[in-house]
């Protein structure tokens, strides 16, 4: 990817500091004296090569795994004219995730929350002996038919959140996560939004260093 840019690959490795410490363009742009198109290229060139890493990751999840989905955006229908809701029934675009407790983290755009769209991703990503907590949604029900025998959940309406190691407390904090670091884009382009979200997954739980070593070698 770099070997016909007119850049060093010092000026490059200081965009991919930028980047990794989460400066946005417009501000590398000064930072470095750069037009900002060209920082617009380079992010886009980042974000382009940290989707193809993080979509062509294929070992399975494995231990105690949290499942759970959220929804972004505020996607509203030509002609809806009603008050948006919240969660489950929104308009919103609802993203699936799943988190292993050792910190990693895989998230995956869905048309629904519905019970055979989130067992074709669960069956595709977790292995079978894993343990699997998730809430009360009826889009979990009939994990153990499909083969998970350790499929425990928590009912958060009934206001319960935990239960000894049944919860769901580490893909929530990742949603936390994600929807700050997007929020300050002030609205993404349903075009961008998966690379966003995959740059997102990639950054959890990691320093800034780490990142920039592994942009560099993703780039070369």
């Amino acid at each position: 990817m770099i070997e016909n840019s007119k850049l060093s690959n010092y000026k490059i490795k200081k965009i991919i500091q930028c980047f990794c410490i989460d400066i946005p363009a417009s501000k590398t742009a000064l930072l470095l004296n750069l037009n900002r198109n060209t920082i617009n290229y380079w992010y886009m060139l980042f974000r382009e090569a940290i989707y193809d890493h993080q979509t062509d990751l294929r070992a399975k999840f494995v231990g105690s795994i949290e499942i759970d989905e959220s929804y972004f955006g505020a996607k509203r229908q030509r002609g809806f004219h009603g008050k948006l809701k919240r969660g489950r029934g929104t308009l919103k675009q609802p993203v699936f995730g799943i988190f292993e407790r050792n910190g990693r983290v895989y998230t995956e755009i869905v048309p629904d929350c519905k019970k055979n769209t989130l067992q074709q991703v669960i069956l595709g990503k977790v292995a079978l002996e894993s343990v699997i907590y998730s809430d009360g949604w009826r889009g979990y029900n009939g994990l153990v038919d499909v083969g998970y025998s350790k499929h425990f959940r928590v009912n958060h309406g009934a206001n319960e959140f935990a239960r000894g190691q049944c919860h769901i407390n580490g893909i929530e904090s990742f949603w936390s996560f994600c929807k700050r670091r997007l929020a300050k884009f002030n609205g993404i382009s349903k075009e961008y939004f998966d690379y966003h979200l995959k740059e997102t997954e990639w950054r959890w739980m990691r320093e800034p260093n780490e990142l920039a070593t592994e942009l560099w070698d993703l780039i070369r």
